[in-house]
């Protein structure tokens, strides 16, 4: 939109006055190797490369192919169909959910507690391992079935011109699509969908719909010329070729056939058949923590065994104790708790916002997302124009400008029998609705991509026998036809390249008078023109972009604009919208090829906008913020965003994007709204911050008890707890920990990303584990001081009647003070967890003195303990909160 050169010229060809000021996109590197197409990646071509040198790449000319040569080729190059994704069962994929290494420590100690008789414990966590495989396979089921769609995009057959021998004319016929070769010669019409990625030879009036491919709204004018620029939109941008996916909405063409199936831009942006999308931060954050856990596990049982063989000559027959310590260390309810919290937290987003989480642990991923990329066209700015000024040849206001330029727009549309106006002469008719109609026209030239100008004949008012030509469209095209000198001429250049640079659509306006005369007017009557001046136009901004915007900044995270137009224009709509943008917070395309990927990763920390992008730059510019630590979503609705969506831990994509982006994306939003994204980011962290709460209380809890286990199986002659007690124990507080799933996290935790990192919580374990063994070392000493300890087998049964009891107030003193919701004001009801804490509490004082207390092994608590036993809880609960206040601090 904006262009920085001085001629200021019209580059985006998607509306009849080319709509968007900008320098040519970013192509890739040549190449002529047949099939590849002529551009070097897949379908494009060098600057300045010509017809002819294509064909003569192609090895074709303009008459097309033999029938022998186009047999060979579909021999070499196979048939023109899009890569398929090998369907891949669900027992393999059930399988290869084991690979997931908490999954699997879960399994192996599910075998060995049914090796030792622990039937109840092997049938709970095996259950568990069998519903997070399901939940897995089903992920990537769906997953794998996103392609289908892809096919509902191409053409069945295409005509193509083809000859049976060589020194006969071609005859044009239909042909299945997948017998088409590179070098076959095709002719396109309205409402064709174009058969593979095409270089084109002649075309007239021809306009493609390319929103499957980018996302744009609007038809994109075609031109066959040598010298047309690009839209900015890297290769699909290039108005000499037409892509795989797009359909003709106006115009005919005859076109070059350049690249076929998997070679085509269409399939390489949706990844081919072996794309694979790397782990989000969700799945990086759970490994971190599965092996934190497993080295625990693995360290427990041996610690345990050699401890009591070497001290206490007990050996085969702790086994079941030592596996039993380290289950208790296990969050056995961590997948249904973590699917219950992102399940709650979907439903509520679709009943409420529509917003579709199709894979789970995506809303954990929005919640810890801290960078937010995204285009700005329908994202932050609407996918219209609207005038901003209209200037005199002088630089100065002059509405004068404007009243000719609406005045052309209406007649155009009205003589020219035009279905509807184009987005600028909307824009033009919205700002002069009166103006427009104040002139009566004669006759009018409409715009086409050659000339790149459009041209009414009015009447000229007042004066009879004469009349005005007023002619609007591309600067640099008005001015090679205005009567200046070249000083005038380079000075009024200068003042559009300024609006350019500005971020702004430039139109040029001139008029001229005429005799008035009976026969048409053409374009050869569009010279001598006196320039009035300019119209300057700017991208409407997205109604709720701004308010969204700020509270996305405010809830820490940063917006990133990644857009294939000029860095000018999408400053400007930073700058409307209140989005800081630092000095040197803008890097092109260019740039982003010159650097390394370890520079890349140092740059794109500070920089706010990324200008010229393909897809290729996309999603290199995600990699990069995902590597250098952050957690990165994408906002995408086109097929050319595929690399992105794929390469960012969360992609979103709107409701109404094209089928492909829809099916790859994890969030799919109601609308392009920013406002969504951030109810949706609200969720994310609301359910994060219970996932993060649960596995803080239950770890630190677990980690103190298995320490003390330790201690106490190598300082007393029997066992501490017995297996049975350890695991009911544990039941108790996993089954009360589900409380967490409907918990309501403290306001603070929404004002900012909810990420698990494993080396925090590794330092939170710590701390606060080694406080509960503490406490439990503490209630040993009680224990053993109490009357009646003198060692007999009732000893042993009060003794683990005591820690039974004391475990279980520990645990709901540390679910209620470690929280989510800490405090919450004067006069709130109590939360689920506090009933579910006091559920826990009140289960550990009536187990032993009921009937329940035998079978496990345990006997009613004599009053006298119950006294040192509320010494050692309370300066507990004194010392989590200090604890706790520190962290927060």
């Amino acid at each position: 939109m904006g262009d920085p050169a001085p001629q200021g010229r019209l580059s985006r060809a998607a509306g009849p006055h080319g709509e968007k000021t900008a320098a040519p996109g970013t192509t890739a590197t040549a190449r002529t190797d047949l099939g590849r197409g002529a551009d070097g990646s897949r379908s494009g071509e060098r600057p300045g490369r010509g017809v002819l040198e294509v064909l003569r790449a192609l090895e074709t000319g303009p008459r097309g192919l033999t029938e022998a040569e186009a047999g060979r080729r579909l021999a070499r190059f196979g048939d023109n169909v899009l890569p398929a994704r090998r369907e891949v069962s669900w027992a393999r994929l059930c399988v290869r959910s084991l690979r997931d290494p908490f999954t699997a420590v879960l399994a192996c100690l599910g075998l060995v507690s049914a090796a030792v008789s622990a039937w109840g414990t092997a049938s709970v966590i095996l259950f568990l391992v069998a519903v997070s495989c399901v939940l897995r396979a089903t992920g990537e089921h769906r997953a794998d079935r996103s392609t289908a769609r892809l096919r509902e995009l191409v053409a069945t057959t295409a005509t193509v011109l083809r000859r049976p021998r060589e020194d006969a004319e071609p005859v044009s016929r239909e042909v299945p699509l997948d017998e088409l070769v590179p070098g076959d010669v095709v002719r396109l019409g309205p409402g064709d969908l174009v058969p593979a990625d095409v270089r084109l030879l002649r075309a007239s009036g021809l306009t493609v719909h390319q929103s499957a491919l980018t996302g744009e709204s609007a038809a994109v004018a075609k031109d066959a010329g040598d010298l047309s620029d690009g839209t900015g939109n890297g290769v699909f941008g290039k108005p000499r070729y037409c892509f795989l996916g797009s359909s003709v909405a106006t115009g005919s063409a005859t076109a070059v056939v350049t690249a076929t199936g998997a070679r085509t831009r269409f399939a390489a942006a949706q990844g081919g058949p072996a794309g694979r999308r790397e782990a989000s931060a969700f799945d990086r954050s759970v490994h971190g923590i599965s092996w934190i856990l497993i080295r625990f596990m693995l360290l427990t049982p041996p610690l345990v065994l050699m401890a009591n063989a070497a001290l206490r000559g007990r050996g085969l027959e702790t086994l079941p104790f030592a596996v039993a310590v380290a289950v208790g260390l296990t969050p056995e309810m961590l997948p249904v708790l973590v699917t219950v919290c992102l399940a709650r937290g979907a439903s509520l987003l679709a009943r409420t916002r529509g917003v579709i989480v199709k894979r789970l642990p995506a809303l954990h991923d929005i919640g810890a997302m801290d960078v937010l990329c995204l285009d700005k066209t329908g994202t932050l700015t609407r996918d219209r124009p609207v005038v901003d000024r209209s200037l005199g040849a002088d630089g100065r206001d002059d509405p004068e400008v404007l009243r000719w330029a609406a005045a052309n727009a209406w007649w155009t549309l009205q003589l020219a029998d035009l279905p509807r106006p184009d987005a600028l002469d909307e824009a033009l008719l919205d700002a002069d609705t009166d103006g427009a109609t104040a002139y009566d026209a004669v006759a009018a030239v409409p715009f086409d991509p050659v000339r790149r100008l459009a041209t009414a004949v009015l009447r000229t008012p007042g004066r009879l026998g004469t009349h005005t030509l007023v002619v609007k469209g591309d600067v640099h095209c008005v001015l090679e036809r205005c009567a200046l000198d070249e000083a005038e001429r380079e000075r009024c250049r200068a003042l559009a390249a300024r609006a350019a640079d500005e971020g702004l659509r430039v139109l040029a306006v001139a008029t001229a008078e005429r005799p008035a005369r009976a026969r048409g007017y053409t374009a050869a009557d569009e010279h001598g023109l006196v320039f009035r001046g300019l119209v300057t136009l700017r991208d409407a901004l997205a109604p709720t972009a701004a308010d969204a915007l700020r509270d996305l900044m405010d809830g820490g995270v940063t917006v990133k604009v990644l857009t294939g137009d000029h860095p000018g224009t999408a400053l400007r709509a930073c700058r409307d919208l209140g989005v800081p943008v630092p000095a040197d917070g803008v890097l092109t395309a260019g740039r982003v090829d010159a650097l390394t990927d370890a520079e890349l990763s140092g740059l794109v920390r500070r920089t706010t906008v990324f200008a010229r992008c393909t897809p290729e730059h996309k999603a290199r510019i995600i990699q990069a913020l995902r590597a250098g630590g952050h957690t990165v979503g994408f906002l995408g609705d086109g097929v050319n965003d595929l690399p992105a969506l794929r390469a960012a831990d969360v992609g979103l994509a709107p409701r109404d994007a094209a089928d492909v982006a829809r099916e790859g994306a994890d969030v799919v939003l109601a609308g392009k709204d920013l406002t969504a994204i951030a109810h949706a980011i609200a969720a994310g962290r609301h359910a994060g911050g219970n996932i993060a709460t649960y596995l803080r209380v239950t770890l630190s809890s677990n980690l103190g008890n298995v320490v003390a286990m330790l201690f106490a199986g190598l300082l007393l002659p029997f066992l501490p707890m017995l297996p049975a007690q350890v695991l009911a124990q544990n039941l108790c507080f996993d089954a009360a920990q589900l409380a967490f799933a409907h918990d309501r996290p403290h306001p603070s935790v929404l004002r900012r990303p909810a990420v698990l990192r494993p080396r925090a919580l590794l330092r939170f374990l710590t701390g606060f584990g080694l406080l509960n063994a503490v406490a439990d070392l503490a209630t040993f000493g009680v224990l053993a001081l109490v009357p009646n300890g003198s060692g007999s087998g009732d000893d042993e049964t009060l003794f683990h009647s005591g820690w039974f009891t004391e475990n279980l107030l520990t645990q709901a003193l540390v679910m209620f003070l470690l929280r989510g919701d800490r405090g919450g004001g004067r006069g709130r009801r109590p939360g689920p967890v506090s009933w579910a804490a006091l559920a826990l509490a009140v289960i550990g004082l009536a187990v032993p003195p009921s009937p329940l207390g035998p079978v496990l092994g345990l006997t009613a608590l004599p009053p006298v303990y119950y006294l040192p036993l509320t010494a050692v809880l309370v300066p507990y609960a004194v010392g989590l909160a200090v604890l706790r206040r520190h962290r927060d601090t």
